[in-house]
């Protein structure tokens, strides 16, 4: 319960800033998170600057991009990933640019259902941060049309739904070369509902795949049996997260897995030996 490596702030479709959320991870006792939003790096320098105030505290600069699987999206996080990279901030600007004609769109098909919510509003719930399905589940929470962030994605945004729209995407095997190129750690996000990881997995290693999230939010024990299984199977590190958006109201907590200790001293000695030259 001390290690999150899957949160989002308010630097994409989180609900509280970088600066919160290490605040609050150290109240936790928590004693390693990474920061891991939609298509961003913004958040990494404030959540870095915060953490100086709480030695105990490793807080992994990370991103998590969504990969074009047609006619899914296959989910990569990158950890220790470089932040101030200009090759990485121009890619994740042109898919965030995406995100916004995307979340335009998704308004004009509930519209068409009858259910009316100002992009305007879905701006403000958004703040500063890039526009993603949280802001508008919420403002469908808020003007009534649904009860709960669940019910909103189930209904009507959530993949292959009424209001669901396609949005720019690398392949899985680019995102996880951008990763690495950019000083990161590239690792499969929540794979439990994916087909054929014994087709998929071989190939995304030999692009640079180093782990796999094994331990998530939602995961029963027979599920990450399996899932820990693969890994081993592919020499993947087992990794993990509650995939934390702050939206409370669906269950989630910080901290809501259990992920070893020993996924972390993976992850900087890997991190390590990259940086020294010693690992392709």
């Amino acid at each position: 319960m001390n290690i999150d490596l899957h949160i989002h702030t308010t630097a994409s479709d989180g609900r509280f800033s970088p600066t919160e959320i290490v605040a609050r991870a150290a109240e936790l006792g928590m004693t390693a998170i990474a920061i891991t939003d939609h298509d961003s790096v913004e958040g990494i320098a404030m959540a870095l600057e915060e953490a100086r105030k709480f030695p105990g505290l490793l807080v992994i600069p990370g991103v998590e991009m969504g990969a074009d699987v047609s006619p899914d999206e296959m989910h990569i996080l990158g950890y220790f990933i470089d932040h101030h990279s200009a090759e990485l901030s121009t890619k994740l600007n042109l898919l965030r640019d995406s995100r916004t004609s995307r979340g335009k769109q998704m308004l004009s098909k509930l519209d068409a259902l009858g259910i009316r919510v100002p992009w305007e509003y879905v701006a403000k719930i958004a703040g500063e941060a890039s526009i993603g399905r949280p802001h508008i589940a919420q403002a469908l929470v808020e003007y009534g049309h649904v009860s709960s962030i669940n019910e909103a994605f189930e209904r009507y945004i959530d993949d292959g739904g009424p209001a669901f729209v396609e949005r720019e995407k690398l392949s899985p095997v680019e995102t996880i070369e951008l990763i690495t190129k950019t000083g990161g750690l590239a690792v499969l996000a929540h794979p439990a509902k994916m087909m054929g990881l014994d087709t998929i997995i071989p190939n995304l290693k030999k692009a640079g795949l180093i782990g796999m999230e094994v331990y998530y939010k939602d995961y029963t024990s027979e599920t990450i049996a399996r899932l820990r299984e693969v890994a081993r199977r592919y020499g993947l590190i087992p990794c993990g997260g509650s995939d934390y958006h702050g939206f409370e109201g669906d269950g989630t907590r910080i901290g809501q897995t259990d992920v070893p200790q020993k996924t972390i001293d993976q992850l900087v000695a890997l991190r390590k030996q990259r940086l020294a030259g010693k690992t392709p």
